[in-house]
């Protein structure tokens, strides 16, 4: 009697349950991006993880950040000074805990009675951003590094969405180098171009609904009245850099001075003004309106992590280095592609 082997019949099934749940995936993320309107486009890949924000002592007893290690260090590693955007529900004692030698900053946005303030709570991280500035300019550190509050943020370039390996691998020597350094390297959001503000300009009375692509032209003629706008605009999300202090002084104070009067009476709302400027820093601090390092270069450059394996060789935290360095590579391009082809509008926000 024929005996029939059910193997492959299985795997036949579960071929096709595999691509009906893919087919099934694509179809509502296309849906979802043909009726997101003005809305962003990418939303969807923007939401926040939640995490406990407890060092561990493990951890902390590995941080190479401590005063024995100054030794070692050229002088301006010492002089590092950290600037935090908070709100007052949000943890930030994690960085005097990992990083006690670097002055933390912390900006309590929506507390008029901190000790660390801004005049009024709008623009995101940019109010407070340009308020350490305007505050600090003669009297900045040689090295700044600009941040949001919480360790685990989805936008941190790191498996695991911490912090605090970044900031612990940083590379002051590269900073020194290039004056300018966006501390994530993943092309995905951002890049390789995410707003062509030409194109991309829609002049409406009503900003409620609109996007940073179709103001942007609009806010670069009022925030740098002496600069041609760019044609392409490319930027890794999500405002997180770090800046020295003979850059920052490159502008006169009064710049500066001009942002915040900007984003002080802008009709723009909080999220959109302070998407302008994150779509700006790197502008503003001299680099190119498309400013894309490739994320190799960056991770070696910005992190110290070079020569990454192959990633069937690599162990497993270098894999998962390598498949986000092919994985947002080619998303950044399919989108960029889909996006050349009138698929999709490019507006990450």
């Amino acid at each position: 009697m024929w005996s029939i082997d059910h193997r492959p019949l299985k795997t036949t099934k579960l071929v096709i349950v595999t691509l009906a749940s893919t087919f099934t995936s694509l179809f509502f993320v296309l849906f979802y991006l043909h009726h997101a309107g003005n809305s962003d486009a990418l939303s969807l890949l923007t939401f926040d993880f939640t995490f406990s924000n407890r060092p561990t002592l493990e951890e902390l007893a590995s941080d190479n950040n401590n005063i024995e290690n100054h030794e070692e260090l050229p002088d301006y590693e010492y002089d590092v000074e950290l600037v935090v955007a908070s709100l007052k529900q949000q943890h930030t004692s994690w960085y005097s805990t990992y990083f006690p030698d670097w002055k933390s900053n912390i900006y309590v946005v929506d507390d008029p009675g901190a000790s660390l303030t801004v005049p009024l709570n709008k623009g995101n991280e940019a109010m407070v951003y340009l308020t350490y500035i305007i505050d600090r300019y003669d009297t900045l550190p040689n090295n700044t590094l600009f941040l949001h509050a919480e360790r685990f943020q989805w936008h941190n370039d790191n498996p695991d969405y911490d912090g605090y390996p970044l900031l612990r691998d940083f590379q002051f020597t590269y900073l020194q180098e290039e004056g300018y350094v966006n501390l994530r390297c993943v092309w995905t959001i951002g890049c390789p171009v995410s707003i062509h503000p030409f194109e991309d300009e829609v002049v409406s009375e009503q900003h409620q609904d609109q996007t940073t692509g179709e103001i942007y032209k609009h806010a670069f003629e009022e925030l740098l009245p002496e600069y041609p706008v760019p044609g392409e605009v490319g930027i890794s999300c999500c405002a997180q850099f770090a800046v020295t202090k003979e850059v920052i002084r490159q502008r006169p104070k009064e710049d500066y001075i001009h942002f915040r009067d900007w984003l002080l009476n802008t009709p723009f709302d909080n999220g959109l003004s302070g998407r302008v400027f994150e779509y700006s820093w790197h502008i503003i601090f001299g680099k190119s309106p498309v400013y894309c390092p490739s994320a190799a270069e960056c991770y070696c450059k910005v992190y110290g992590m070079c020569d990454l394996p192959n990633c069937s060789e690599a162990s497993v935290m270098d894999s998962i280095i390598c498949l986000r360095i092919q994985h947002y590579h080619k998303a950044g391009r399919e989108l960029a592609g889909m996006e050349r082809r009138g698929l999709l509008r490019a507006h990450y926000e």
